[in-house]
């Protein structure tokens, strides 16, 4: 179940604080620039596998120390204890949200989310919002089927997993823009959608299969979107965002 405090946050964010950059770089100096320069444009920096291995915590502090929020986009994925003690140190670290793979199931999701709370509590601090991964945006029902092994369509396999971590106690999912109305349909207003695979209208799309652009998203029903090169590498960095921003038209 979601917390009133989550709820409420959710229903007062302002159009920058839906914006997540992904720090997709891999070196201290690049992501710090990045942060310092975009702060007061984005809302959360998501830190994920190559930025994490090559400069661990210290990123963490970095991105709280500028009074940005992270979003830790490790994707835990082992039995249910290894899993609790990464969401235990995920919460230690005070991100605003991290990721688990919802394929990992309900016991595994179930033992982040409680880890998540009585850490939390422990502490004396707000906890962070944990999301399910259903499928990721580089695969497709092809790919799903043929590959992975999973028969049926793709979209009611993302909600089976939305459905799955809600009932594990999380706060949302991590989802296509393409099965996000669905979600939203079957799990609630109150349950946070945040949606990779955005492609802002005009970029090339790159390795992602299922997009949307950025105000196609938010009429669906998102909360956040993540947006990592057509920001990160552009000419002017802070006009992109900008432009996002002046797409998305919320708040």
């Amino acid at each position: 179940m979601v917390s009133i405090s989550v709820i409420k946050t959710k229903n007062s964010l302002s159009a920058r604080e839906r914006l997540v950059l992904a720090l997709d770089v891999d070196d201290f100096s690049s992501a710090e620039n990045l942060v310092n320069l975009l702060k007061n444009y984005v809302g959360v920096f998501k830190v994920g596998n190559q930025l994490f291995t090559s400069e661990g915590t210290k990123i963490i502090s970095m991105i709280n120390k500028a009074k940005a929020r992270v979003f830790l986009d490790l994707k835990f994925h082992d039995i249910p204890n290894t899993v609790k003690g990464a969401a235990e140190s995920a919460t230690k670290l005070g991100v605003y949200m991290f990721n688990v793979h919802a394929s990992g199931g309900y016991e595994m999701m179930k033992a982040a989310a409680d880890a998540a709370r009585e850490t939390s509590i422990k502490l004396g601090i707000k906890k962070p919002l944990v999301l399910g991964v259903t499928v990721l945006t580089s695969i497709n029902q092809e790919i799903l089927e043929k590959e992975i092994g999973v028969k049926g369509v793709i979209k009611e396999y993302v909600v089976h997993l939305a459905k799955l971590a809600k009932s594990a106690g999380l706060d949302g999912v991590v989802a296509s823009p393409q099965e996000i109305r669905k979600i939203r349909n079957t799990c609630g207003n109150d349950f946070i959608i945040l949606t990779p695979g955005i492609r802002p209208t005009g970029e090339e799309l790159n390795d992602q299969k299922r997009i949307m652009t950025p105000k196609q998203a938010f009429e669906q029903g998102a909360d956040f979107i993540v947006i990592g090169r057509p920001i990160r590498n552009a000419k002017n960095p802070v006009e992109a965002a900008k432009n996002i921003l002046k797409e998305i038209g919320v708040n």
